[in-house]
């Protein structure tokens, strides 16, 4: 922890804030930012913050609050102050702070931070293209930077259009810490002089973002670092209203790739895709703290307190995460298996259900089967589904390098094993089925694969079950599974 960082925790209570836009969906690192947001408040007994940042009507979306309500509260990121709840600085809807943006803009005007700018539309369409034509950056030009006193009041007087722009120095170097990336030095001279309230008189995000903060206390920013190259204009804002600068922790990207950023616009998972497709809330969680941020040992599966306890900000990394599928399933498999069996049954029954419909199969054993060999809830139908009926499939499926099985010695074995079950007169079960194939293996003189390889695939169809021959049988009855065994034996027999 570096010594900033310990100043400001002996200091100030934390208080962080997570404030999402309200546009339909919970993206992946929306989520992880509110996750790490969350976890920093949480780490040194401060407060939570959330924060609704619905300003851009062209993305508002009716009932998105609802979704960042419901996602926050299924992954357990409760926040101790927001709109709902109340709290001390409240509104913490940003629509209905619309009134003290502007008081704040006209303060910074009067101490000569900031100014009014009447430039048209048209002359700034007119700039950039002479810009660009140019081979230049694309930044206002300043020209009303240095209005006379009455040149301002006659503009405001006779109703020209305006905005107020952030004075930036013309002169000079701006730095600012980050937690990850130590201090960052830039020359004003590169900065743009931006907008503070637009003309419709409508605070823009970045300096919405600064009073805001500035308000409700707030000591840590995570967010994204692609505002990196806007914390130079948030510490000159800072500076200009005399406030204390929060710290500032600029995570890396999600990528989908090395070339591409995650993105639901172009089809990724959201937090409410993944939750269709069939994972569980507490492994998509453990997976995407994962996503930029390094455990310091070997483990990695941790519950929500068990990361609180765990997580330091310099473990976080400057490099894109990548976004892996395959982990992601292989962690959901471990949070699928510690479930209890009551547990996984009441998640995996949907799914078994729409698989089988006969009544005559104990979905109860399905399901004991299942847990073990599940990793995501959705594939469970197709795995189940030779239940109900035998799915057409090759007798390229018996052959089985490591079982040393093939079509011909699997014939054989289908034949040696029909007249066993066929005069098996105990009772139908996993327990006496073992028993009466392991002592024909026993009299052949055999490997287990020999036999109970082909026995999976007559009684299956399939290659990769829940279970083997033995406990499929015993799930399938009698009737069924000496049927399907005839079938195979026949199918063999015809070589198709």
């Amino acid at each position: 922890m570096s010594n900033s960082e310990n100043k400001n925790l002996q200091t100030k209570r934390v208080r962080t804030r997570f404030a999402p836009s309200p546009t339909g969906y919970m993206h992946i690192g929306n989520l992880r930012t509110a996750l790490f947001t969350y976890i920093i408040a949480k780490k040194y007994g401060g407060d939570f913050i959330l924060r609704i940042e619905d300003t851009d009507r062209e993305r508002y979306i009716e009932g998105a609050t609802d979704v960042i309500y419901n996602t926050l509260r299924q992954t357990g990121l409760i926040w101790d102050e927001g709109p709902d709840i109340g709290g001390p600085v409240g509104p913490y809807v940003q629509s209905e702070r619309m009134g003290l943006f502007k008081q704040y803009a006209l303060e910074l005007v009067e101490k000569g931070e900031a100014y009014y700018c009447f430039c048209s539309k048209e002359r700034l369409e007119e700039l950039r293209a002479v810009q660009e034509a140019s081979g230049m950056a694309t930044m206002y030009d300043r020209h009303c930077r240095n209005l006379s006193k009455e040149e301002i009041e006659k503009n405001l007087a006779d109703g020209v259009p305006y905005v107020i722009r952030q004075k930036i120095p013309t002169e000079g170097e701006v730095t600012f810490h980050d937690e990850l990336y130590g201090d960052i030095t830039v020359d004003c001279a590169t900065l743009d002089d931006q907008i503070l309230i637009k003309a419709d008189g409508m605070p823009t995000y970045n300096f919405a973002n600064v009073v805001d903060d500035h308000l409700m206390g707030i000591t840590h920013v995570v967010r994204g670092n692609e505002y990196l190259s806007s914390a130079p204009k948030y510490n000159l804002l800072y500076k200009a209203f005399g406030w204390d600068v929060p710290m500032y922790i600029h995570v890396e990207h999600i990528m989908k790739d090395k070339q591409h950023k995650l993105s639901k616009r172009d089809g990724d998972a959201s937090f409410e895709d993944l939750m269709q497709k069939g994972y569980l809330t507490e492994a998509v969680m453990n997976y995407i703290a994962l996503l930029g941020w390094a455990p310091k040992g070997e483990n990695e599966i941790f519950t929500l307190p068990e990361l609180i306890a765990e997580f330091d900000i310099h473990g976080l990394s400057k490099s894109p995460a990548i976004f892996d599928p395959l982990k992601l399933r292989a962690i959901n498999g471990v949070y699928v298996r510690k479930l209890s069996p009551q547990k996984f049954e009441e998640y995996a029954m949907p799914y078994i259900k729409q698989a089988v419909t006969r009544t005559d199969v104990n979905l109860h054993e399905v399901a004991a089967l299942l847990q073990p060999r599940t990793e995501v809830f959705t594939e469970i139908p197709a795995q189940i589904a030779f239940l109900d009926a035998l799915p057409d499939y090759d007798i390229a499926l018996y052959t089985h390098k490591k079982m040393k099985t093939n079509p011909e010695n699997s014939l054989t074995a289908l034949k040696e094993i029909l007249p066993v079950l066929e005069n098996l007169d105990e009772p139908w079960t996993q327990e006496n089925l073992h028993s009466a194939l392991f002592a024909l293996i026993e009299k052949l003189g055999v490997k287990n694969g020999l036999i109970l390889w082909p026995l999976r695939v007559a009684v299956s169809g399939m290659a990769f079950t829940p279970g083997g021959g033995i406990e499929l049988c015993a799930l399938l009855g009698k009737q069924d599974s000496l049927a399907r065994i005839r079938y195979g034996i026949e199918k063999l027999s015809a070589g198709a």
